[in-house]
């Protein structure tokens, strides 16, 4: 179950983040659109409205859930760029994949909203310095501190996290 749960692991913040790896997982968040895009663009409803793992999202929620988090996440940049170290707005992200938008609103839209929210984090990304991607934000949580150079590779694990959900259902099912 935890491999269905995590299929590529739980996010490790190396103790020196490298230009390599803000490279790495910048290039991550570039490409995750066409890459979710490619895998469900040919789906049927059927197979949209099937969970990756029991008690799991449905291939639908996840990509209706991945507009809504890098969404947020682009949002927790600009606060920290604009702020000194905002408490951020965390948000109930089940209760969200459960609203009525994500069960009647069309996969394109939230296809599209990824696209255009990746593109413009991606640009922001690609031209902030190292003392800018230095800043941070706090999670009210458990009062983490986030560098930005941090979320940048929490969000690219993110990305391929969800892919790894989607590809490893279809995978499952022989739907490739």
């Amino acid at each position: 179950m935890e491999n269905l749960k995590y299929p590529i692991g739980t996010f490790h913040v190396p103790s020196l983040i490298t230009k390599e790896h803000l490279n790495d997982w910048i290039t991550t968040l570039e490409e995750l659109p066409s890459r979710i895009r490619l895998l469900v663009e040919n789906l049927s409803e059927e197979q949209l409205d099937t969970s990756y793992r029991p008690q799991g999202w449905t291939l639908r929620q996840v990509v209706h859930h991945l507009a809504d988090s890098h969404h947020h996440s682009y949002i927790r940049f600009k606060w920290a760029l604009t702020e000194d170290s905002p408490i951020i707005k965390p948000y109930d992200e089940q209760a969200w994949a459960n609203l009525p938008d994500v069960e009647n609103a069309p996969l394109e839209w939230s296809l599209k909203h990824l696209e255009v929210v990746h593109h413009k984090l991606v640009r922001l990304l690609r031209l902030l310095n190292d003392i800018q991607l230095s800043r941070t934000f706090i999670h009210p949580a458990d009062n983490t501190v986030f560098t930005l150079k941090r979320n940048v590779g929490q969000y690219a694990w993110h990305s391929k996290h969800h892919y790894a959900h989607i590809y490893n259902l279809l995978e499952r099912n022989n739907w490739l």
